[in-house]
C-alpha cells in the first residue's frame, strides 16, 4: 500500500512538472486543452490516493467492530468450556454438547476440609494403640447453573456456534483433546470469514499482522490444541473481558 501511494504521489509531481513545461514551451493555442487534460489527471490521481488511504481507515474501523463481536462470543465459549471441564473432567468437542450442558447441568460449589480418623491398619500393626490419619473431605455446598451465571438469563448460548458477523451462516471451528493427558480445546474462526465482504488485498494484509496491539495470524481463536492454554490470541484493547 505504501509503495502504491508513493508511486501515485511521484506521478502527480511529474504531471505538475509537465504542466509547467507545457506552459513554458507549448504553443498557446493548444495549451488550454492539454492543461485541462493534465489537471484532470492530477485530480484523478489525487482521488485515488485519498481513497486508498480512506479505504484502509474504514477497513480498520470495521475490523475492530467485528472482532469485538467475535471475541465476546469466543469468551462465552471459553467460560462454558471451563465450567464443562469442571463437571465432566474434559472439554466438549462439539457445540451441541456445550449447549446441552448449559440447558441441563450445574456446577457444584464445594468446600475442602481436613479431618482426623482412626487408621485401622496401623492401629492393628501397633498392637491396638490407636493411630490417627488425616483425610480430606470435599463437601458439596450448593450448585450454580451456567445459564444463570455466565449468560444471566440470556438465551444467546443457543447460537454459540455462530460467528455472528462476516460471511453469512459461518460457524466457529471447535476442537478438543489432550496433551500428555491434560485436556485442551480450541475455538476459532478465520479472519477471511469475519471480513468476507472487504477488499481481498486488505484481508490478506490483515492475515499477516504481527503486532503487540493487533490480532496476529490468520484467525481469531481461544484456547489451543498445541499447548495448555485457555486464553485468546487478541490483545487486551479488543475486549473489556479477558
Amino acid at each position: 500500500m505504501l509503495n502504491v501511494i508513493i508511486a501515485i504521489v511521484v506521478i502527480i509531481l511529474l504531471t505538475i512538472g509537465i504542466v509547467w513545461l507545457i506552459d513554458k514551451f507549448v504553443p498557446s493555442k493548444i495549451k488550454p486543452v492539454i492543461n485541462i487534460l493534465l489537471w484532470g489527471l492530477i485530480i484523478y490521481l489525487g482521488y485515488i490516493t485519498f481513497m486508498s488511504v480512506y479505504k484502509e481507515i474504514q477497513f480498520n474501523q470495521l475490523k475492530v467492530k467485528r472482532y469485538a463481536v467475535v471475541i465476546e462470543r469466543l469468551i462465552d465459549v471459553r467460560d462454558t468450556q471451563l465450567a464443562y471441564k469442571e463437571v465432566k473432567g474434559e472439554y466438549a468437542d462439539s457445540f451441541d454438547k456445550l449447549i446441552s450442558f448449559i440447558d441441563v447441568d450445574s456446577v457444584p460449589i464445594t468446600q475442602r476440609r481436613d479431618t482426623l480418623i482412626l487408621d485401622e491398619e496401623r492401629t492393628r500393626a501397633f498392637g491396638g494403640v490407636e493411630t490417627m490419619k488425616t483425610i480430606t473431605l470435599i463437601d458439596t455446598l450448593d450448585h450454580w447453573f451456567v445459564k444463570d451465571s455466565i449468560f444471566r438469563g440470556s438465551d444467546r448460548y443457543k447460537n454459540m456456534a455462530d460467528v455472528g458477523v462476516g460471511k453469512e451462516g459461518s460457524k466457529f471451528t471447535l476442537q478438543a483433546g489432550k496433551i500428555e493427558d491434560i485436556p485442551v480445546f480450541e475455538a476459532s474462526v478465520e479472519k477471511a470469514i469475519i471480513l468476507d465482504d472487504q477488499e481481498k488485498y486488505l484481508i490478506e494484509k490483515e492475515k499477516q499482522v504481527v503486532s503487540v496491539d493487533g490480532v496476529n495470524g490468520p484467525k481469531l481463536s481461544v484456547g489451543s490444541m498445541e499447548e495448555v492454554n485457555t486464553t485468546g490470541n487478541w490483545p487486551k484493547n479488543y475486549s473489556k473481558k479477558q
